[in-house]
């Protein structure tokens, strides 16, 4: 549930059964799916998400709920299903009121790359559809799957708490260069240098003013002898060999989109293997050098590391 300044939204991703399942599973989904959606609070706003499993078509009926911007003609038994639920609840087909290409519509490609059918949606409650700006699925963005990336774009102001609002980025030194004897001496020389300007000063100058001009000339000193404290990356074993496998995993799947060829959808997942298996010994490796360091730091008593 993400905090509004007006109201809530809720946001549910869905998961339904595709076509070949039979109609008793289909009817336990969507029952099950009714009773969780009977228990969000009323005046919040709903979002349904994710692969329906279902193709709308573009049927007049159905044009109130769902658009005119279907990919298909005839819905199927899942189309009718979400189209029921909808109207039901008072919801809107959000994925299918935006004119793009049919390229930019279908969601999923079967492993022969001759269908295109599109089956994931955004449901959202009538009463605030015209927060969703669009909905469109993206070709380029490589998530390791047969379905394609779908965004939408939603105009909505988000609720602030004071304590975010109050927080402010506090630059942090690296306190492990004054270990260094050239920088403690470079850093004591920078400081006696920007102190002498304030031996000039008069008697009757403000206090708080004076503090300041001691403040900034200290915190100016250090950024420039001890520079700042770089913060760890989220995935340290990352680097410039796994960006290097990131560009060559995209550039096979480009050129399996532009040429849908068995040679090419050989070479991507020849692509996807190598880049998987490189990944991993990354991830084993990167825990066992840092147990290393960690005992090196204890045998000699670098607590500040360590």
């Amino acid at each position: 549930m993400l905090r509004g300044r007006w109201h809530n939204i809720i946001v549910v991703n869905v998961c339904a059964p595709n076509e070949e399942k039979s109609v008793e599973s289909k009817d336990s989904f969507y029952k099950e799916l009714e009773q969780v959606f009977d228990h969000f609070p009323k005046y919040h706003t709903k979002m349904l998400l994710g692969d329906f499993n279902a193709k709308v078509g573009g049927e007049n009926i159905f044009k109130p709920t769902n658009g005119q911007e279907s990919l298909h003609q005839v819905s199927k038994d899942n189309g009718v299903r979400i189209v029921n639920i909808a109207t039901s609840k008072n919801l809107v087909v959000n994925s299918m009121m935006f004119p793009h290409w049919n390229i930019h519509k279908y969601t999923w490609t079967s492993p022969d790359c001759k269908t295109y059918n599109q089956i994931v949606h955004v449901l959202i409650d009538r009463r605030w559809y015209s927060i969703v700006l669009d909905v469109g699925s993206f070709r380029g963005a490589d998530c390791y799957t047969d379905h394609y990336l779908v965004i939408a774009k939603v105009r909505e102001r988000l609720a602030v708490g004071k304590q975010a609002a109050q927080r402010f980025y506090r630059q942090r030194f690296n306190l492990r260069k004054p270990t260094e004897l050239e920088v403690r001496k470079q850093y004591q020389i920078e400081i006696t240098n920007r102190f002498a300007g304030l031996e000039n000063l008069n008697d009757d100058e403000d206090v708080n003013k004076t503090w300041e001009n001691i403040k900034e000339n200290i915190q100016t000193s250090a950024k420039e002898s001890l520079g700042l404290h770089e913060l760890e990356q989220p995935k340290p074993w990352f680097d410039e060999e796994c960006l290097g496998f990131l560009d060559q995993r995209k550039q096979a799947k480009m050129q399996w989109i532009q040429d849908p060829s068995q040679s090419n959808v050989d070479n991507l997942n020849n692509v996807r293997r190598e880049f998987s298996r490189h990944f991993r010994n990354k991830k084993k490796k990167y825990p066992r050098a840092k147990i290393e360091e960690i005992e090196t730091n204890s045998k000699t008593k670098n607590i500040r590391d360590l």
